[in-house]
């Protein structure tokens, strides 16, 4: 699909050729003399290879990083958890489903505060209670306090991911918004593969509970450094706390068909993710492979792939449009699922190779879509995407676990491709909605 039709493509090429046009004028007015109170300001967002974008590229990465460590520390522990507490691989899997359920249902109300107070504050905030958490986290004295510290962590991680979609949004030039978001999206997967790897090892060495202590130390080293390296926002302007407006806004997001196609979007892709990786340490640990713990934690090297994808999701936008590249993510992702049923642990891997490319892609994708899309009300539009994103990651952990139980790994695969589906679906009905839109704008003309 040419990217014209997107729309997403079409505001950022309409954004980027307003920038040029004006410091043209401007360089105009300067050599001639000509008064400068008529030509527009330049664009002073950043932009790649401007002041303070690097900075901000790096802040950003860690504290995606320390996001997805904190948030899905548990996952590769999950058989660990179930043999010391003595309970079902569902009954372990709400250590992962309760922080992502809570992330969930805290993100809309903590984007109020985004918007208020500030997206660098409340970010700050927003990781320096989750590390405080991830430093108790170890010493859960039985499954129910540990999803209980979990859910506390996920809703205080709530403002990070809102607020990161907002600042970039706002300080970052259209033009590079989409590698901008691939960034902070591939920090996420850096986080969570780093967080796995070193939880295996650690774990099979001295037990999950020094595990998740140094997966805690790791954030707070990442919370520092965001917090030196970004750079104050510029662009912020602080709007109200008036739930009036909030719910105003909100119902102006939700009748936004697009907004809520990508919404639903974001939530099948994670629902996926989310079943495929809280069970594939359970299949593993079983015959006929039986691997240890760091070597099952090791199988999370994956996530580089989705490193990849995530930072090239802008260039593939700019080949195919977004709605080819959501085809070619659910394609990628139902070749992985396929792949993954054979019996061979090369086969296996290349399965979550394929898997974690497709699932990365369509993230970035749609996310940095919804950043295109809303023109107010920007932490709310996010909000609710991460809303979506994070229902589908709770609602794929504890069905991937009730699938894997009651069919096996087959189960599980079987959930995904519906999702995919899903995804096709809804990307079908986007591209016929755009083509009657065409249709229509042609006639009143």
């Amino acid at each position: 699909m040419p990217s014209a039709s997107t729309g997403a493509s079409t505001i950022v090429d309409a954004s980027a050729a307003t920038a040029v046009r004006t410091e043209a004028a401007a360089a105009q007015a300067t050599s001639t003399g000509a008064a400068p109170l008529d030509v527009v300001p330049a664009d002073s967002r950043m932009a790649p290879g401007g002041p303070g974008y690097r900075r901000m590229s790096l802040a950003l990465f860690l504290a995606g990083v320390a996001t997805f460590a904190l948030l899905y520390s548990t996952q590769a522990l999950l058989p660990l958890i179930s043999g010391d507490f003595g309970v079902t691989a569902s009954t372990a899997s709400w250590t992962v489903s309760a922080a992502t359920g809570a992330l969930a249902l805290f993100v809309l109300p903590l984007s109020a505060l985004s918007e208020r107070f500030g997206r660098r504050t409340l970010m700050t905030a927003s990781l320096a209670i989750a590390v405080a958490v991830g430093l108790l986290v170890p010493f859960a004295p039985s499954v129910g306090w540990l999803v209980a510290l979990r859910a506390v962590q996920g809703a205080a991680l709530a403002g990070l991911p809102v607020s990161a979609m907002a600042y970039l949004a706002e300080e970052v030039r259209p033009k590079a918004l989409i590698t901008a978001i691939g960034l902070f999206v591939a920090g996420n997967s850096v986080g969570g593969m780093s967080g796995r790897v070193i939880t295996g090892w650690v774990a099979q060495e001295w037990g999950w509970r020094v595990a998740l202590g140094v997966i805690g130390l790791i954030a707070v080293g990442c919370a520092v450094a965001f917090r030196l390296l970004l750079p104050a926002p510029k662009h912020f302007k602080a709007g109200s706390l008036r739930p009036a407006v909030l719910v105003r806004t909100v119902r102006g997001h939700l009748a936004n068909p697009l907004l809520c196609r990508l919404y639903a979007i974001g939530a099948l892709f994670m629902t996926v993710f989310g079943a495929v990786y809280t069970v594939i340490g359970y299949r593993l640990t079983d015959a006929p492979f039986s691997l240890p713990q760091g070597i099952i934690g090791s199988i999370f090297l994956v996530y580089l792939v989705g490193t990849v994808s995530a930072s090239t999701a802008g260039k593939l936008v700019a080949r195919l449009g977004r709605r080819g590249a959501l085809y070619l993510a659910g394609g990628t992702t139902t070749a992985g699922l396929l792949v993954s049923l054979a019996d061979s642990l090369p086969l296996i891997l290349l399965g979550l190779v394929l898997i974690t490319a497709g699932f990365f892609a369509g993230h970035a994708v749609a996310s940095s879509s919804v950043s295109h899309t809303a023109k107010e009300g920007r932490a709310q539009a996010s909000a609710l995407y991460q809303s979506a994103y994070y229902l589908g990651s709770s609602a794929g952990g504890t069905l991937g676990a009730v699938a894997f139980h009651a069919g096996g790994w087959a189960g599980t695969v079987a959930l995904g491709l519906l999702a995919v589906l899903g995804v096709v679906t809804i990307t079908v009905v986007g591209s016929h909605a755009a083509r009657t839109q065409r249709r229509l704008v042609a006639v009143h003309r």
